[in-house]
Formats: C-alpha cells, structure tokens, sequence
C-alpha cells in the first residue's frame, strides 16, 4: 500500500459542480495539493437558474462566504420550501416547506394530533402549522431569530435561488485567488497507464498534456472521463421517473417576489419556476414518450409569468446513476455521477455531499479499494433514498387524465419506497433510515400533500382530551399566524439586505411596491 500523498488534482469541466469542488478543495486540502481545473468557454452549462435546499448554507459557511455579498452576485433570493401545483390532482396545491411542522407534545410528533383532529374533521390545512409554509404563500421572508427560542421566527429554515453561470462565476473568483489554476480549452484525448487503466493525464486541444493524481470528472452528463473513457457503467430509473426531456427558458420578473419554489404538474410532466432578482428562470420537464418537443414548448411559453427573455433551451437526460462514482483514480461530482431531476431540488446538494465525502475518504496515492468501496456505497444509498422520494411524487396520485398519469398512478415502485408508503398509510408512522436527506417531516407533508392519509394515528395522541387537542392546534396555528403578520416580504428584506446592483429598479423594487 502506497501512503504517498496526492499532490496533483485535475478538474475536467467548469460550471457550478466544477467550480464548487475546486473552491471547496482549495480552501479544506493542504496548500501542498495542486488543483487545476480545465474548461471550455464553449461548452455551457444546463442551468438558467438554481433552487437549493437548507443545506448549502453549510457549505457556504464552510468557505467563510458572507451571505449577503453572495446573494447580491449571484442575483440570489431567498427559499421556504417548494409549492407544488396540481400533483394529487388537478387544482391541488401544497408546500413541501423547510423547517418544523409544528410542535411536539408529551414526547408524541405533532402530526399525529392533528392526525387525530383530521379525522375527527375539525382541523386546517398541514400547512397552516408552519411559518416556512405560511410565510411564501404572502410573499414574507426574515432570516431566522436565534435570539427568540421558542418563537416560530426562529424555526425559520430558509435555501436560496440563484443565476447557476453567476454563482460558478463568483467560486471562481474564491478558488483562483486560493490557488486554483484554471485552463481553457477543449479535452481531446484521456491518457491511461498500463495495464491497471489509471487515467494519467488528459490532452487538450492545444496538445499540453496536463497530468495528475485524482481526476475529478465534472464534465456534466455526457461523463468524459467517469464513462466515455473508464466505462463505469449506468443504472437506468426511467421505468420509475419517465421524463427525459427538458426545456428551459427565463422571462420577466412579476410581483410579488415568493421565496418558494413552484413545480406545476402538467399533462406530461411538471415546470418549475424560480424566481431571481432580476428575471424568472423556468423551464418543463417531460417525457418523449408521451409528449412532442413542440406541444412542451408551447405548454412551457404558455405558463410563463412574463415575456420571454431566450429562446427555450433544449435538454435531453437519462434519470439514474453511475454504478460506479468513484473508478479507479476518478470519482465523478455532478450530472457526470448522475440525473435526478430537479423535483425537490438535490442537484447541487449532491455536488455539496460528494465533495464533503471525497475529502471524508481522500485518499492516498495508492487509492485503497476498501475506502472507494464504501464512497460507491454511501453514494448509491444517498441517490437511492432521493431517487425513491422523487418517485413518490408520481405514484401518489389521484389523476387519470393522460395517459402519463395513467402510467404513473399504476407503475410498480421500489420496495424501500412501499414500504414508507404501507407504514405511513396505517397509523401515520415515518421512519428515517440512516444517512437519507429527506426527513419524517418532508415524507409527511409530500404523502398528505398528495393525498396519501393514514388509516390511524398514534395511540398516545388519544391521551389528550378533544378540548386539549383543539386548543394545542389553535395556539399552534395562531401564533405562527401572528408571527408571519409581523415578518417583512421577502423584496423588502432583500431590498434593505442584499440588492444586487441594477435588481433595486427591476423585481425587488417591483416586487416591494406591489406588496405594499
């Protein structure tokens, strides 16, 4: 076994998983390691815009970035959670928001005493127990109140919106002044020693060989090194997650500026929208199976809140893995590691966690299997429990009025994901397995946001008497009321906090005289 440290680190692509290894790398290795990054100006990214979950403030934190600077370069807003629109059925909404539902009592989950009440039929909406799902909905937004334990306002769980080119832009700037060496152009050849298939070194269009000890494929979906050279093999989901197709467009910013994320179910599949300080970013996802490229950008165009501000940009994807993230001396960070679509926007939490798990199993020179071993497991598990939290939100529902929904509805689904489904359907019980993102309260407010309610509750709940039970949920839902009443919106709060230059004129300042 070889204890030879890795000093030579070679980047293949750019774009937010390029730029966000490299600046998390160049800030957490030791200045002994060289990092070089390689990209082409004239391969783009996907992305008009990114929506992220709670978690990327970690990472954010972890290079000391400050949040405000951050949001005013990248055009940032702000995130409560996700509001999906006709998903159980046609005129459903719901909000999968961040944070608590709620508050425990007598060691029982909240949800069960309003399990309870909702059976008795005398309770609101889930929704109504949350600020992070309140909050959006009257387009408020404040940053948590650590100085108020015990207040709604500070169980405020918040993520962002971004422009993705600007925030690659902006860790560009963090990983070259910490070292980084960035090299333009085009990987014409992958180099490979004998006889093990160690990729040695990668050829650019120029002819400079630029050689290394890990390689990190960051190459976006097409995978240069991961598949096109080490042929690591792809596991194929869209039996479960059919769409395969999208489109993706901004237009004009409207008022009011909604820190949420909206997914809209069509007839094919669903459109997001995100909105920016200085435009909307959208776009519509599908499946070629059940709908023309054309029908989806005239279903697209006409569901925009404003005038167009491209032309739709074409994206066509396979849902699944790599069977192997990490082959030989190349672990892939990215779409090169696979596609989950952006549903429940994961796309950059799981750049966040392959990075934090290569720095976990960074390894020496000799690249010990049994640690490349363990990486492939703990990825496939992450991307399993994701893959299985997507996929509910297809199979959970009441449409019959295409021929996709039809599919949907009646498909066989993974067993880990029956499971939930059984267990929550009886009495309400969630149950979160190791390392999985997606929390109890996440699972709860999908499965009663689409329709799936339990038979049961827990037994414990019946202890309260019905006068305790409905005082508790009125307290409940009176307070967070009182409190989101005395929150800001969010273009106010932006406004006074993070502004980018240019956006005061445009959204934030739209956005703030329509609320008022």
């Amino acid at each position: 076994m070889s204890i030879t440290p890795v000093r030579n680190i070679v980047i293949v692509g750019g774009g937010t998983a390029g730029w966000m290894t490299a600046a998390a790398l160049s800030k957490l290795l030791p200045a002994s390691c060289r990092i070089r990054l390689v990209e082409s100006d004239e391969i783009g990214i996907i992305g008009v815009g990114e929506a992220t979950i709670p978690n990327i403030r970690n990472f954010n934190t972890a290079l000391e970035i400050d949040e405000d600077e951050f949001l005013r370069r990248t055009q940032g807003t702000f995130k409560l959670g996700i509001e999906f629109v006709n998903w159980g059925a046609v005129g459903d909404r719901y909000i999968h928001g961040f944070g608590k539902v709620g508050q425990e009592m007598n060691g029982i989950s909240f949800h069960h005493y309003w399990l309870r009440a909702l059976q008795q039929g005398r309770v609101s909406d889930l929704g109504a127990y949350s600020i992070n799902t309140v909050a959006p909905l009257q387009a408020k937004f404040m940053r948590a109140r650590d100085d108020m334990p015990g207040s709604p306002l500070a169980d405020i769980a918040n993520a962002f919106h971004f422009d993705a080119t600007l925030y690659a832009r902006y860790l560009r700037g963090l990983a070259e002044k910490a070292g980084v060496r960035r090299t333009e152009g085009k990987v014409v050849q992958v180099l490979q020693r004998e006889p093990d298939g160690y990729i040695t070194a990668v050829v650019m269009e120029s002819g400079e060989q630029i050689g290394g000890e890990l390689f990190i494929d960051c190459s976006g979906i097409r995978g240069l090194l991961i598949e096109q050279t080490l042929k690591s093999g792809y596991e194929d989901w869209r039996h479960w997650l059919p769409c395969d197709r999208a489109l993706a467009v901004p237009c004009e910013s409207v008022a009011p500026l909604l820190p949420m994320t909206r997914s809209t179910a069509h007839s094919a599949g669903w459109q997001w929208r995100i909105p920016l300080q200085h435009r909307i970013g959208n776009g519509h996802v599908y499946s070629s199976a059940f709908m023309g490229d054309d029908e989806a950008a005239s279903i697209l165009l006409g569901h925009l809140d404003g005038p167009k501000l491209a032309e739709p940009r074409p994206v066509r994807f396979t849902t699944g893995r790599r069977k192997q993230f990490w082959n030989r001396n190349c672990v892939a960070i990215g779409l090169s590691s696979g596609f989950l679509e952006p549903l429940e926007s994961t796309s950059i939490h799981l750049i966040q966690t392959a990075i934090a798990r290569l720095v976990c199993f960074f390894p020496h020179a000799g690249f010990d299997a049994p640690d490349i071993v363990e990486y492939n497991a703990q990825t496939q598990f992450e991307y399993e429990r994701i893959r299985d939290f997507l996929v509910l939100h297809y199979k959970a529902t009441e449409r019959d009025d295409s021929p996709f929904w039809n599919h949907c509805r009646t498909m066989a689904i993974p067993d880990t994901l029956q499971h939930k489904i059984d267990l929550f359907r009886s009495n309400g019980r969630i149950f979160r397995e190791g390392t999985e993102l997606f929390t109890e309260l996440s699972w709860l407010q999908v499965m009663v946001g689409q329709r799936i309610l339990p038979r049961g509750h827990h037994p414990l709940a019946d202890l309260t008497s019905e006068a305790e039970l409905h005082e508790f949920l009125g307290n409940v839902e009176g307070v967070i009321r009182k409190c989101v009443n005395v929150m800001p919106t969010q273009a106010e709060f932006i406004r006074t906090h993070c502004a980018a230059p240019g956006a005061v004129a445009g959204a934030v300042a739209g956005a703030a005289s329509h609320a008022a």
